[in-house]
């Protein structure tokens, strides 16, 4: 079964351009116009990652995706203006895995999904459950628990986690974990990272403004403590 993609942009020619260039790609595409029509979809389709416009009609594109990061874990991407960084901040931090940009390069786009889908259907092949004081991280069963009780996190998120539980005390720079999570080389936008870094800290950390098991190492990166 071809890999269902839901793509929410109210403009019509974006929208074509994007159906065009994923059923190249031998994705099978569903549209919105809006969000509402949008959040309808996913909610009666199956759907494998959805790509949505921060500038909607009707609602905004942040409130479309915590919609949808409020019930799911699908891969979200959203689409910003070029030089918007303030909505690639605010979109990371509503719960998108990645963004591009528009105009956006199709071999940049296509190449991102493929690895973010990548990443996201391989999980749980491998690791040994670890625990790191009251968090347990199970990779082969998808599951983290904090004090016996489930941590919810979307798939980026549980994969950055393993990530880094695998090398524990060890830094890891952004542009490693860019290319070990994400999946390809970004070098030089940190933004991935650190957005999915603070929601992780605020779903495993006892204070999350005071994190003891993910640390930052100032101008080199991060590294997961052991208690």
């Amino acid at each position: 079964m071809a890999t269902r993609i839901l793509v929410i942009e109210d403009d019509a020619d974006v929208r074509t351009s994007l159906r065009l260039l994923l059923e190249d790609e031998q994705y099978d595409v569903i549209e919105a116009s809006d969000g509402e029509t949008g959040l309808a979809l996913f909610s009666n389709e199956m759907i494998d990652l959805t790509i949505i416009d921060l500038k909607l009609p009707d609602r905004s594109g942040f409130d479309v995706c915590r919609a949808i990061r409020s019930s799911s874990e699908v891969p979200i991407v959203i689409v910003t203006a070029q030089v918007d960084a303030y909505d690639v901040v605010a979109g990371l931090e509503a719960g998108a895995d990645d963004y591009v940009t528009n105009p956006f390069v199709p071999k940049v786009l296509t190449a991102r999904l493929r690895a973010l889908l990548r990443r996201t259907q391989s999980l749980g092949a491998d690791g040994q459950r670890t625990r790191f004081g009251d968090v347990e991280i199970a990779p082969k069963e998808g599951v983290v628990t904090k004090a016996g009780e489930p941590v919810h996190l979307t798939k980026t998120e549980f994969l950055l986690l393993c990530d880094l539980a695998e090398h524990p005390n060890q830094v890891m720079s952004r542009d490693v974990l860019l290319e070990r999570v994400w999946g390809y080389e970004y070098v030089g936008d940190s933004r991935l990272v650190d957005s999915h870094i603070r929601r992780l800290r605020v779903k495993v950390e006892t204070d999350p403004d005071h994190p003891t098991l993910i640390q930052t190492v100032r101008g080199l990166g991060y590294k997961l403590n052991p208690p």
